[in-house]
């Protein structure tokens, strides 16, 4: 806010700006009065009574807002000297309407940063408790049970039946046992069941024929259609197109040397291979 001087004019104080406080100053070392000019458009100043003045009225010089302010008059000085106004004065302009900024255009998208590496995997998980037994599921078909007791092969070659096994199988290992330590001879045994040798099948005729379980002798292809399919209980005839074997009573009578103690060929009894594999099982009925 600018300074207001008040100007001693005829015992009444008037308001003037400090250019025109200014050139009255300079008029009155002169010995002239100031010639003020002012703006075609006054605002008047509502005048009131000043205890300590004489009554004057004050008027508001060109320039200042259209707003009413009440001038305190002060007493009158000689010489041109000036005082400055209150506090009461007001000098207030009116204010222009704020300036809204333009939009400017919006700027191209930045290029996409590089991918970040991949973070280090966190720690497993316990692992949970374990589940519920499920329920026990149906039993499977019972197998063939073996001999209760197996037949005992004796330091001569010959073997000794189980007390409990079958009539037909005791017969047939007593049978058998009247070939230990005859030649192995092909196709021995094929034609009659008495021979000078016997091969393979020849044998295996032999030992069923003794407990009456085969009327005429069979080669190993023959077999493949004999009694039933599948192992026996007590008696199994293992038969390819070439080559024929039996078990009985849990033990083995053969004319190849495979499994013989000392890799001997010929009718002998052998302990039972491990693997029957590329061979098929054939058994009488009811053993």
């Amino acid at each position: 806010m600018r300074p207001v001087v008040l100007l001693a004019l005829c015992g009444g104080a008037v308001a003037m700006g400090p250019a025109a406080a200014a050139a009255n100053a300079a008029s009155s070392r002169h010995g002239k009065p100031a010639r003020h000019h002012h703006s075609k458009v006054r605002t008047k100043a509502k005048s009131s009574p000043d205890p300590e003045g004489d009554g004057g009225a004050a008027y508001q010089p060109s320039g200042t807002a259209s707003t009413q302010s009440s001038v305190s008059t002060a007493p009158a000085l000689t010489g041109g000297t000036t005082i400055s106004a209150g506090p009461n004065v007001a000098n207030t302009k009116s204010q222009s309407k704020p300036l809204v900024a333009r939009t400017g255009p919006t700027a191209p998208t930045g290029a996409t940063g590089a991918t970040g590496s991949t973070g280090v995997g966190g720690a497993t998980a316990p692992m949970g408790p374990t589940g519920a037994t499920g329920p026990t599921g149906p039993t499977g078909p019972t197998g063939p049970t073996g001999p209760t007791h197996v037949a005992r092969i004796l330091p001569d070659g010959r073997a000794v039946a189980p007390a409990d096994a079958p009539p037909a199988v005791k017969l047939s290992i007593a049978a058998a046992n009247q070939l230990i330590g005859q030649p192995y001879l092909y196709g021995g045994g094929h034609k009659s069941f008495i021979s000078r040798g016997y091969d393979c099948s020849g044998a295996v005729s032999y030992a069923l024929h003794g407990a009456n379980l085969l009327a005429a002798p069979l080669d190993s292809t023959g077999f493949e259609t004999w009694g039933s399919a599948g192992s026996g209980h007590w008696i199994t005839v293992y038969t390819n197109p070439g080559h024929a074997y039996v078990d009985i009573a849990g033990i083995r009578f053969d004319t190849s040397t495979g499994g013989d103690p000392g890799g001997q060929n010929g009718p002998r009894w052998r302990p039972l291979l491990r693997s029957n594999k590329g061979f098929q099982e054939r058994h009488p009925a009811g053993l």
